[in-house]
């Protein structure tokens, strides 16, 4: 525990005890997070097998058979096809998460969705059909792994470390793809025929078994269950994941925060209905800005051009001069390695003592410059096919790696912690749903778009570059205007950070029709959520 204090600077974890950090919550939120080992695992397994030349030649993906504009098109759609059923998955999360639970709903998307994608996906045997099928199933039962992770992390963690535990599902996306990439590399190496890419897709499967065993043996989130009334199994479950008896000072105190926050939500908006809800979201200033900073951020990550690499490693390898199968899928797999040792250095020493406003906008100037970089480098000295790779052609390659290190310190981990804490506990699993569903939406417009990106803008695509390094200055732009700090704070805290209450009694006059039986606020609670805010530094909305 002293390490932990050591690491970890702010001022919760100055006042909290230590035993609330004991081995339960960490297994807890890695046995969640094995959902996040599906998302990685498919995003990096699919480009290593696009280039395969068995899978090539089965799928008619080579020079015989298309043409370079064709075949982009062709491999595009195989890898969006992912993404478009995130996108349905993450959108339909919501309502099942609150309605069944958040654990329920991990265990229908393993067992139900992914496993039975990766079938067909093993199966389709040059088939395009069935292998578009099994990568939309598995794409839906990743989406509602997406929404429902991160939601189920937060309401369990404690509020000091509620960003290196949330952040988890970030480091288990990175392991999936590392595990993918070496994969890739490990089968062109020593693998022949068709059993070649067929072990990268059936590893596919493995995740989705880990998460549905694992989330079998966890607890259901305490404040999914005071949502519910279940006040006793409620109490009971955070007792035993904070490992303090009921009748503790900090036991007791959460618990009430829990209680009192949800209870001024539901006697200021009542009603659970889906129009309620998207009342509650939409109408009331304080919750229609969460939800637009949510979704915001889930945009800005996909364009920061990461998926674009994640997807298209090799290809992308090929033109700064790596070339050969076996190099491209080896320098993927250094690219893999890199993102994870610094997944792990920012979950650790970062997360929840730099905080999150700053960690976006240095890595967004970061990554733009890295962009900036290598799409000037194309356009100005492009390597030759087959040639050596220039001193700048290494320098590009160097951007490469350091922006990869810069998304697993800012924009990977930081907006999935960010859009799961912001919300009230009524609208928390809408607001996350929100939020997976537009990160998969653009991530199916990047994975859709690169590919004939990199044949049409400019010599050697340098354009794709230019065009993500615009987004990622932008971005920064934005998070210092717009974006509040949350490092530290309780997830009842979240309503006084951005002004529910004010908010709220500007509107009643104008509006109370609008929002479901709308009156006024309850005598207490709101004192609870200041204090604690009032406990540390100000954070600072606008950004100095």
């Amino acid at each position: 525990m002293s390490l932990l204090q050591k690491i970890v600077k702010n001022q919760a974890m100055k006042q909290d005890p230590p035993e609330i950090y004991g081995w339960r919550v960490y297994a807890l939120a890695c046995s969640a997070c094995f959902g996040g080992l599906i998302f990685g695992i498919d995003t990096g397994v699919i480009g290593g097998v696009l280039r395969m030349p068995e899978f090539q030649e089965l799928y008619k993906l080579t020079d015989e058979y298309v043409s370079a504009i064709d075949r982009a098109n062709l491999s595009a759609n195989i890898v969006s096809t992912l993404q478009a059923g995130c996108f349905l998955g993450a959108l339909l999360a919501a309502q099942a998460a609150d309605r069944f639970g958040r654990r329920p709903v991990l265990i229908w998307a393993a067992g139900g969705f992914s496993v039975i994608g990766v079938i067909f996906q093993a199966a389709a045997s040059g088939h395009l059909a069935p292998m578009y099928i099994g990568r939309f199933i598995s794409g839906f039962g990743t989406g509602f792994a997406s929404m429902v992770n991160p939601l189920y992390v937060a309401e369990n963690a404690p509020r000091a470390i509620r960003g290196g535990l949330t952040g988890i599902y970030q480091l288990f996306i990175v392991t999936g793809i590392f595990l993918a990439y070496w994969i890739n590399y490990g089968c062109i190496q020593h693998i022949t025929g068709t059993a070649r890419y067929m072990i990268p897709l059936i590893f596919q499967g493995v995740p989705p078994l880990l998460l549905m065993i694992s989330m079998f043996l966890c607890n259901e989130s305490p404040r999914y269950l005071a949502k519910q009334d279940k006040w006793e199994e409620a109490m009971s479950v955070l007792s035993r994941v904070r490992a303090l008896p009921p009748d503790h000072p900090y036991v007791a105190e959460e618990f009430n925060n829990i209680r009192l926050a949800i209870e001024e939500e539901n006697a200021i908006l009542s009603g659970a209905s889906w129009l309620s809800l998207q009342k509650e979201m939409w109408l009331v200033p304080a919750n229609r800005r969460r939800a637009l900073i949510s979704i915001s951020l889930m945009f800005f990550q996909q364009m920061t051009g990461t998926n674009a690499i994640n997807y298209y490693a090799p290809q992308i390898f090929a033109t700064l001069g790596v070339t050969g199968e076996s190099n491209e899928l080896f320098a993927t797999g250094i690219y893999g390695l890199v993102k994870l040792i610094a997944v792990i250095v920012f979950l650790v020493f970062v997360a929840d003592s730099l905080g999150r406003r700053r960690s976006l906008i240095w890595t967004g100037i970061g990554q733009g410059l890295t962009m900036l970089y290598i799409g000037i480098f194309i356009r100005v000295a492009q390597p030759e096919i087959g040639g050596d790779v220039s001193a700048a052609g290494y320098v590009a390659l160097v951007c490469v790696f350091l922006f990869a290190c810069m998304f697993q310190f800012g924009w990977g981990p930081v907006c999935w912690i960010y859009v799961s804490e912001i919300a009230t506990a009524r609208l928390r699993a809408t607001n996350v749903s929100y939020a997976a569903a537009t990160q998969w939406l653009f991530n199916f417009v990047v994975s859709r778009a690169v590919p004939p990106m990199l044949e049409d803008m400019g010599v050697g695509g340098f354009g794709t570059y230019i065009f993500f390094s615009c987004f990622c200055f932008s971005m920064a732009i934005f998070v210092w205007f717009v974006i509040p700090e949350t490092k530290g704070l309780s997830l009842e805290s979240m309503n006084a950070l951005f002004g529910f209450q004010e908010g709220l009694g500007k509107k009643q006059d104008v509006e109370t029709a609008s929002v479901d039986q709308a009156a006024a606020g309850p005598k207490g609670g709101q004192g609870a959520d200041v204090a604690q805010i009032e406990e540390r530094p100000s954070p600072a909305p606008k950004g100095n």
